[in-house]
């Protein structure tokens, strides 16, 4: 039986504040630190994960790390960072670092957490390869490539062995995962809130070479697109999109 999903949006990030979309992979403010721990106190399903995965990106490992603490402690749930959920924009906040560059900086990131007792080893670093920050090819930020790399990323993950698995990933590239834009706010380029979670299963008749996957009727009223905030970088990169669309028609 294919998972459950839980995909979750990053917390605050810097970028997310002013416009300040020239920060290079921006890590959480303050307030997103906030928002990482509420939604640990709240997430009801620690126990219920079997597998966490992040892009990347500094701040969906941040919030993985200060969010899903209760879950990471369980010795048995492994922890890997893929670089396939980044964020779709080329704007300097949405390009990751090299991943030499990031092994170095991982201690740094969740330091609190490791005071705390996390174990940093526990993040499993393996699948970040040369070039996945490139922004060309396979991982550029056109729709046609970004759309190849969400589909790839719902295979992958169709054909994991694990009953629930939970993505801490982006704005923007979540719409291209779940292939659903209802309530996608034009003021912020996304429907997602920072730290929202969502339930999503596969759909009926999905294969390893046509995945499809449609949200919950549970997840879908508990939404909480309402939430007022300007995520200047995606609703550029949607702009792009739309775009690229129109050029290719």
């Amino acid at each position: 039986m294919s998972p459950t999903l839980y995909l979750v949006r990053h917390a605050e990030g810097y970028h997310n504040v002013d416009g300040q979309v020239y920060i290079r992979d921006a890590v959480l403010t303050p307030n997103g630190r906030s928002q990482c721990a509420n939604l640990q106190k709240t997430f009801p399903d620690h126990d219920k994960i079997d597998l966490v995965l992040s892009s990347p990106m500094r701040r969906t490992i941040q919030t993985a790390v200060y969010s899903f603490a209760p879950t990471l402690a369980r010795k048995e749930v492994p922890y890997l960072v893929i670089p396939k959920a980044q964020e779709v924009s080329r704007l300097p906040c949405d390009v990751g670092h090299d991943p030499e560059k990031l092994k170095v900086q991982i201690k740094e990131l969740v330091q609190d957490a490791i005071e705390d007792g996390f174990d940093v080893a526990k993040i499993d670093l393996s699948a970040v390869e040369e070039g996945w920050n490139s922004k060309k090819g396979y991982w550029a930020s056109e729709h046609d490539a970004v759309r190849r790399r969400a589909a790839d990323l719902r295979s992958w993950l169709f054909k994991r062995p694990e009953e629930r698995i939970l993505l801490v990933t982006h704005g923007a590239f979540l719409h291209y995962l779940t292939e659903d834009w209802t309530g996608d706010d034009p003021s912020r380029g996304t429907a997602y809130l920072n730290c929202e979670v969502r339930q999503f299963v596969f759909a009926n008749g999905s294969s390893a070479e046509a995945v499809h996957i449609v949200e919950t009727d549970e997840s879908r009223q508990t939404r909480g697109a309402s939430h007022e905030e300007d995520d200047t970088h995606i609703l550029e990169e949607i702009r792009l999109v739309e775009s690229n669309r129109s050029s290719n028609l």
